[in-house]
């Protein structure tokens, strides 16, 4: 099993805020440090690439992600102004000039200099700075539920094009099988023992299985920008994928990881929401609190070289009826995250039980692939090998054979990715890896 401490210890200080994410991140690296080289290009210096460090590259450059930080710092700064108390104003009025009789002029003038504000009652700028603290938080929250998204996506996209390279191995096993054939039908049609149409039929055979690598190669190349795509590259710079796609962790019961997945991200999301929404219910009570606004002013008497002060406050009448309607709409957007927070629990049991009983099927259906359904066409294919050199059975027979074990393996591919697809998900969904086993290590084998 491969050790994730040198990447967490990158990763964390690269991504501080990421954390405790970047653990469960990694945590998604299903695949162990073996692999099984398959012949796909020519030699190539470019190296392997491994999960993890895929993982590492999409925290650090992902396009996605790193819009975050932008979020916060708009989230600092309006901090800022949350905590601001209502500004001061500073006004001058002028009265009683250019009238008629003794107001003609500036004579009898009144200049009037003055400050004034508001001074808030209920509380008002605390809920503005816990309400941006709630926002933050929230804002947390879901930078966490997008990265285990997109990790989930990343894992998702590597498995595939592993398993294309599994796929790849097995379709040199199939060249080497078809051109072994065509030499065994082209010698025992040169003796006359068979008929010259089964040697086209298996160089036909032999160009087929050709092309469907030279496919398998196309996909596999596509699939590799598919990957750099996630951390913002352009160009591929590595040549081909490690893993080992048999090798599988021991689940927890579905009981425990649901009660896990209630806590995680997909859900707390739901809880951050509901917070605002019950900020925005105090501060809509807190509106039908009236603010007092107040001025204090010095004013000139002109006609009489004289000054007096001035001061003076306004109270809005009726603010608590007349907030009765933000209230109810504070309340009901309440009861909505409520409603949409069961919705999502529900969902993520169903998804969640899916996810754990098909990881299960397939792994069950793996270990009688290998055990029983493959033995099996291995021996009836050296059999009917036997069987046709020496004229017993047809070069149909022969193929049919060659084709069952063949699917055989594809099958086994099949399973496996299913299994790992659905792992992968199931991590994704409680925010955390499962159990961790030892594997069984991969065979190494290198395609003729």
């Amino acid at each position: 099993m491969f050790s994730i401490v040198p990447i967490l210890s990158r990763v964390c200080v690269a991504h501080s805020p990421l954390r405790r994410l970047a653990i469960i991140a990694c945590s998604l690296a299903l695949l162990p440090i073996s692999f099984m080289p398959y012949q796909a290009v020519a030699a190539s210096s470019l190296p392997k690439l491994e999960l993890q460090d895929a993982i590492k590259r999409t925290l650090e450059h992902n396009p996605q992600l790193l819009t975050y930080g932008a979020r916060f710092r708009g989230v600092q700064a309006r901090a800022i102004t949350a905590k601001q108390s209502p500004p001061l104003a500073l006004g001058l009025s002028v009265e009683n000039f250019a009238g008629s009789g003794e107001h003609k002029k500036f004579d009898a003038a009144e200049l009037t200099l003055s400050l004034s504000s508001v001074l808030e009652l209920g509380g008002k700028r605390s809920l503005r700075s816990s309400l941006v603290s709630a926002e933050a938080e929230k804002l947390a929250v879901a930078r966490d539920l997008e990265t285990l998204n997109l990790l989930g996506e990343l894992t998702q996209a590597f498995i595939s094009t592993r398993a294309l390279q599994e796929r790849l191995h097995l379709a040199d096993e199939a060249i080497g099988l078809a051109e072994s054939t065509y030499k065994i039908v082209k010698r025992r049609a040169d003796a006359g023992a068979s008929p010259e149409a089964e040697v086209w039929r298996a160089k036909a055979a032999l160009t087929q299985t050709k092309l469907a690598r030279d496919a398998l190669l196309g996909h596999i190349e596509n699939q590799k920008f598919t990957l750099s795509a996630f951390w913002g590259a352009r160009n591929v710079d590595f040549q081909s994928l490690s893993g080992d796609l048999y090798a599988f962790t021991q689940a927890d019961s579905f009981e425990s990881l649901y009660q896990r997945a209630s806590a995680k991200p997909l859900i707390q999301i739901y809880a951050s929401e509901q917070r605002i929404r019950e900020l925005d219910l105090q501060a809509a009570r807190a509106a039908g609190k009236s603010d007092i606004q107040w001025q204090l002013g010095l004013r000139r008497l002109e006609d009489g070289d004289d000054n007096a002060l001035v001061a003076g406050f306004s109270l809005p009448l009726f603010a608590s009826s007349r907030n009765e309607g933000r209230v109810g709409s504070a309340l009901a957007a309440m009861d909505e995250v409520q409603y949409q927070q069961q919705s999502a629990l529900l969902a993520l049991h169903t998804r969640l039980r899916s996810a754990y009983r098909q990881r299960e099927i397939s792994i069950q259906a793996l270990e009688k692939i290998r055990t029983d359904l493959l033995p099996a066409l291995e021996r009836a294919l050296v059999e009917t090998r036997k069987a046709y050199e020496h004229g017993r059975y047809t070069y149909v027979d022969w193929s049919a054979a060659q084709r069952e074990l063949q699917a055989g393996k594809q099958l086994l591919i099949d399973s496996a990715v299913t299994a790992l697809l659905n792992q992968t998900l199931i991590e994704q969904l409680s925010g955390e890896a499962l159990a961790q086993i030892q594997p069984q290590p991969a065979t190494e084998t290198t395609a003729n």
